[in-house]
């Protein structure tokens, strides 16, 4: 009966370490389509229509102003997203308008980073950048940070809190770096 019962507890414990082990979070590395956001500046082309043709930066409340159609929001969406709302916005005005939205200048990609590294602050998103090369740029981490406790909050509508143990990010198992999207602040505590 004594040694069933040691079985017993040894497999509880067992279960119970396991259980406190850590595991990896799954993240959504997938490249996303670029989203317009504030403060970019956006060359818009109606086909054979000079006077509706214009370069315009997107106000900080996420709109821009266009002739005859008035305050079209544009952050969020995709030129070719805004391209379209654009066309049915000129068509009581426009005979069957052709509508191109090019993003001229991109200037509300960035990252943020805080917490207990070098150089806390913003910077810019310049294509595919990785937690690891954000905390590069941030100078890397100061004496007293952990970098096991980092979360990666992600300001996206599905986003939420993503943990990072820089520990596993630089082993040789080869964990899964977080490719950050425009708005992530990083907090290294």
């Amino acid at each position: 009966m004594g040694k069933t019962n040691a079985g017993g507890w040894m497999l509880l414990g067992a279960m119970l370490l396991g259980g406190c082990a850590h595991q990896p979070v799954k993240v959504d590395n997938s490249d996303q389509p670029y989203r317009i956001g504030r403060e970019d500046v956006l060359d818009i082309a109606v086909w054979r229509d000079a006077e509706l043709s214009r370069t315009l930066p997107v106000r900080p409340d996420g709109y821009i102003s266009m002739p005859m159609v008035g305050e079209i929001q544009a952050a969020g969406k995709t030129p070719t997203e805004l391209a379209e709302a654009l066309k049915t916005s000129f068509q009581p005005f426009v005979q069957e308008p052709r509508v191109t939205v090019i993003v001229r200048e991109v200037n509300s990609s960035r990252v943020f980073v805080t917490g207990e590294v070098t150089h806390p602050g913003a910077y810019p998103l310049r294509g595919r950048v990785s937690l690891i090369q954000a905390i590069a740029l941030a100078g890397g981490f100061t004496d007293f940070a952990n970098s096991d406790g980092i979360v990666v909050i992600r300001s996206d509508g599905n986003g939420g809190q993503i943990p990072v143990r820089y520990s596993d990010l630089i082993s040789p198992d080869g964990g899964q770096d977080v490719l950050l999207r425009p708005g992530d602040t990083i907090v290294v505590p």
